[in-house]
């Protein structure tokens, strides 16, 4: 029997079906601007996006600006001067010559999944250059935020032990002796 060659449309009907998903799953999730006294702001996606991202292409997770913790911003109080703040928090990302007495700290974590993070605080000095009031709201703290970059951080002991593998401190030896045990 002699096969007929397929026609073009035939051929390429499921490259153009997964071209389609990926433009579906690739669509940017929509922030509103943060204001400093909300906190930080995570948007995530829904389940039907999640399925639709394996057909789009890979992206990595972006961050843009200054993290800026809970407890970072605990130990910000007022009267410190700019330096003590720029040892603190790190150099603002925006520093407007109009509005010479306010520095803005913007954060954006976009994950490669489409969650997007948001967070913006807000330093204001006086006229001697300390710091009169700071916005920052509900930060997340620094655990949490490397949860967010990394996933949840694991309880290596309990593996450990569950494992039944040395305890921490004794290295195992070629001789198959712990280290610190006399003989």
């Amino acid at each position: 029997m002699r096969s007929t060659p397929l026609s073009l449309l035939q051929r390429s009907t499921p490259l153009l079906a997964a071209a389609l998903l990926a433009a579906c799953a690739s669509k940017p999730a929509t922030v509103t601007p943060v204001e400093a006294s909300q906190g930080a702001q995570t948007s995530t996606i829904t389940q039907v996006q999640k399925f639709l991202w394996f057909f789009s292409p890979y992206r990595p997770d972006i961050q843009q600006g200054n993290f800026v913790s809970q407890e970072m911003l605990a130990q910000l109080k007022t009267g410190m001067g700019k330096d003590q703040v720029k040892f603190l928090l790190g150099t603002p990302l925006m520093a407007d010559p109009f509005h010479a007495q306010r520095w803005d700290y913007p954060f954006r974590l976009a994950k490669g999944n489409g969650e997007l993070t948001t967070s913006t605080v807000v330093v204001y000095f006086d006229k001697d250059d300390k710091v009169a009031r700071f916005e920052g709201g509900n930060l997340p703290t620094e655990q949490e935020y490397i949860a967010r970059i990394a996933g949840p951080i694991k309880d290596f002991k309990r593996a450990e032990n569950a494992k039944g593998n040395a305890a921490p401190g004794k290295a195992p030896l070629p001789g198959g002796q712990e280290s610190g045990q006399k003989q």
